[in-house]
């Protein structure tokens, strides 16, 4: 640690040495905390992707289903599943006896 001289103004003394006296700590010590958030908040990266997706609605949290669904359609059956589809089984197929399973 390095020791350091600030100057201040008498009120922010005052209110300093109260600040510390409530919290029971020292006065280097309220400022050292107060330097650290103070360096901390300046050199933290900004946020600079808030805000990029605004759609300029004010009803999107109260809509969101209707607006994600509104332009789906749904998927198209495979081959496959219209093959099977369009001749629907009236009973299930029995297995032959000692025949293994797929």
């Amino acid at each position: 640690m390095k020791r350091t001289t600030i100057f201040i103004e008498e009120g922010v003394e005052r209110e300093l040495r109260l600040v510390a006296r409530r919290r029971g700590r020292s006065v280097a010590a309220v400022v050292r905390d107060a330097i650290a958030r103070e360096v901390a908040a300046e050199t933290r990266p900004p946020l600079s992707f808030i805000g990029m997706g605004d759609s300029g609605r004010r009803d999107v949290a109260e809509r969101h289903e209707e607006l994600l669904w509104k332009t789906l359609e749904p998927h198209p059956p495979k081959a496959a599943d219209r093959s099977r589809a369009a001749a629907p089984r009236s009973r299930p197929r029995r297995r032959a006896a000692g025949k293994p399973r797929r």
